[in-house]
Order: structure tokens, then sequence, then C-alpha cells
């Protein structure tokens, strides 16, 4: 419930009527920052929860019976994943097997796990869910494994279990240590007068950059959906990070090139080159679109940055 998605998404259940309890892995000592910056902290319950303990999930669920379930929780930084692969592993791994175990015992719940574009690696083509994985980074292997377990256990255990392969997608509550918040802040603050120099690593990354507040409303329609299934979540346009810096120092009036200094030696050698998605399917199967892609989402980042908006 800490991250962008999981405070977006209490947002946007709760404007549909829902009850919505959040979990924390230690002891519940106030609210997730994300929850009070969207003025939403007091509808939100919180409790205690150990993902990687099947037996502490299955007693939450005996106390809540929810109907619906979104696993979100995990170590989500690739740079990190390097440094602490088993961690990752577990986090992302071990936990959605433990969290489909306790499923098992309470079938009628609806579930959805946040799967990652990670999982493919490099695309030539836009991948959708028919695409083979080939992860680049310990972070993408055990996001794949965590995706080919959610459909094991929808087909031998009758599941509604579904994953949603996230490409990127950015807000005001976007982490501060990925490099996009980085970017919008530090053109933000140049403009401003306050910094002179914004450095960064290779630009030539391709991305499909979306609006994390939109995403979310997919993953409710993935739960909701008769059929469980798998689904791309994305806009279905990929651009590079140097049209995204470019987009986004031209939003506060200033020319990128005379304010960031590009680093090639920061790059790391597994870097995705480029991310494209399909999003057909989740067109025709859910009849969910995009509405904004990485313009709308630069020019709505840099006007919350200015304001102090959560969007």
């Amino acid at each position: 419930m800490s991250g962008q998605d999981g405070g977006y998404l209490a947002r946007h259940l709760l404007s549909l009527g829902y009850t919505v309890v959040g979990t924390t892995r230690g002891a519940a000592e106030g609210l997730p920052d994300n929850l009070v910056r969207l003025g939403i902290g007091s509808r939100v319950s919180m409790v205690r929860l150990d993902p990687h303990s099947t037996d502490h999930v299955v007693a939450v669920l005996d106390r809540l019976c929810p109907d619906e379930l979104y696993m979100l929780s995990g170590q989500s930084s690739v740079g990190r994943s390097f440094d602490d692969p088993l961690g990752t592993f577990q986090d992302n791994a071990g936990a959605c097997v433990a969290v489909l175990e306790a499923l098992r015992r309470h079938p009628k719940v609806h579930a959805f796990f946040a799967g990652s574009s990670e999982c493919f690696g490099n695309t030539d083509v836009p991948a959708d869910c028919r695409t083979r994985f080939a992860p680049l980074s310990p972070y993408g292997t055990s996001k794949s494994f965590a995706f080919w377990q959610v459909a094991t256990y929808r087909a031998a255990y009758g599941l509604h279990v579904s994953t949603g392969i996230l490409f990127s997608h950015e807000s005001p509550l976007r982490r501060a240590g990925f490099v996009t918040p980085r970017i919008i802040s530090g053109a933000v603050r140049i403009a401003a007068g306050v910094e002179e120099r914004l450095t960064l690593g290779p630009l030539y990354p391709v991305r499909d950059w979306g609006w994390a507040p939109e995403f979310v409303e997919a993953m409710h329609l993935m739960v909701r959906a008769e059929t469980p299934s798998d689904q791309i979540i994305a806009t279905g346009r990929s651009v590079s990070l140097e049209y995204f810096v470019e987009r986004v120092f031209a939003a506060v009036g200033l020319d990128w090139r005379d304010h960031v200094d590009v680093r090639p030696e920061r790059e790391r050698h597994t870097n995705i080159a480029r991310s494209l998605a399909d999003v057909t399917q989740t067109r025709d199967r859910l009849g969910w679109v995009a509405s904004m892609d990485v313009d709308a989402v630069v020019d709505r980042l840099v006007e919350c940055e200015r304001k102090g908006d959560t969007g």
C-alpha cells in the first residue's frame, strides 16, 4: 500500500464505494505517506501482513473475507535486484507463491498480481502476453517466475487470478529513486533558478510511459472480469528517454541540451534498450485504453511538481 499504485488503487476503489483494507509488513505505526498525500488516510484501514507466510495470509483472509485481493507488494528496483538477488526473488516470487497457496483456501477471492515489462527484456516488436520472456535482471527473472506461478495456479486450481504486465507508469507519488522523478524535479528546479545542471546516464533507452492513476483502473477491470486472464497494461506508444527529457524541459521553457550532462559510464550493461507494448488484447477484452500518452503524462507531472499536487 506504500507505493504509487496502492495509493491510487485505494482512491479508485473508494470512489466506487469499496471498503478498502491495506497491508503493511511491520507494526502499523501511522499511515503510508501516499494515503495521507491523497487525502484518503482516514478512509483506509491498515492491517499487518507477512506476504511470505501462507498461514499468516490465510489468517488475514479468514478475518477480512475480502472479495478482491491486489498483490502489489515486492522489491521494485531493477538496480537493487543486482545487489540483493535472493531478497528480490523472495519478495517477488516467494511471496507470490505464498499468497497463491492462501488463495487455494479462499478460492472465491478474485486476485490481481502486478507483473512487469522487465520480463520481456528487449522487444524488437511490441510485446503481448504470448511474447517470449527474456529478462535481463534478477528483478525481471523474479517477476517472470511469479507470472508463471499465477498462470499455473489458475490452470491447476481454477482460481480467479490474473497478472497485469505493467509497463512504465508515472505519477507524483513515484518514488524519488527512479530516474523520471529526478528529471521532473531537476527541470522544475533549474527553471526556478534553484539548480543549474542535471546529470543523467545514457538517453537511448526506449520505454512506454503511462499514467499510474489510469493503470489502476485496468487492474480493477481485470479482477472484475468474468474470466481471469493476463493482460498488458501500457499506452502502446514508446519513446526514448531523450524524448522524455526533451519534453520535460520544453514544458518548463528550456532546451535540455543547455542543462543536462549525459554520462554514458552510468550505463548498466544489462539495461533494456527497447520496451514496446501491444495493447490490442487489453483493449479488446477489457475495453480499456490509456487516454494519456507520454506527452500528456509529462505535462501533468510538470504541473503537479510545480503545484505540489498528487494528480
